[in-house]
């Protein structure tokens, strides 16, 4: 399993995350979904702190999403990374 940090996301019209992006390149959220849930890949986030949080599947009424670990710091969201 490679482990892959996310420099860069994509996101649609509502903030929601389409694509996570980096130095080994990009996956579209379907993908990075199935790396995650079949253990291809993991993908994580690492702050200027090198403070690092996992990038989780989750579910809700909607569908599958793409979220890190939630924690006290807002630095290492995936939200808060820049465009793709």
């Amino acid at each position: 399993m490679a482990r892959r940090r996310v420099t860069r996301t994509g996101k649609d019209y509502a903030g929601d995350i389409t694509k996570l992006c980096g130095a080994w390149g990009s996956a579209l959220k379907s993908t990075a979904i199935s790396h995650i849930e079949s253990g291809l890949h993991s993908y994580y986030v690492e702050d200027s702190w090198g403070r690092t949080a996992d990038v989780q599947v989750y579910q809700t009424w909607s569908g599958k999403h793409l979220r890190t670990d939630p924690d006290s710091s807002c630095s290492n969201n995936l939200d808060n990374l820049p465009n793709c």
